[in-house]
């Protein structure tokens, strides 16, 4: 088996969406990646946000990738409120299939890992 995939939930103090996002990570995580390590990291603080290079509020990573597929580092780190181009139009939570698909990737990715290592 391979290595459980980390989970991040970034966010900042006056993001309206990120307890929803927590909800929704915590459904597909126990879903599909029990064993995830989940981590939350507050972002309010510009120098945090820098450090983190945080996108808005919220935002998802696995395993340190983002989990919108059409993500482009905007290279401003500025705490504030994150919107996604969802098949539903312009949202501020990413698409449940998004997280989906990343654990699944990072799942086969940990696998394929430990295949090479056998």
């Amino acid at each position: 088996m391979g290595r459980a995939p980390v989970v991040e939930l970034l966010w900042f103090d006056d993001c309206p969406n990120h307890e929803s996002v927590r909800q929704m990570l915590r459904e597909v995580v126990a879903e599909l990646a029990p064993g995830a390590t989940m981590i939350e990291r507050n972002a309010s603080d510009p120098d945090d946000a820098a450090r983190l290079r945080f996108p808005g509020s919220p935002t998802v990573r696995v395993n340190g990738r983002d989990v919108d597929p059409r993500y482009l580092d905007p290279g401003d780190y500025t705490p504030r409120c994150r919107l996604y181009w969802t098949a539903q139009g312009l949202r501020g939570v990413p698409e449940r299939a998004w997280i989906e698909a990343a654990l699944r990737a990072a799942m086969v990715e940990s696998n394929a890992e430990v295949g090479r290592d056998a």
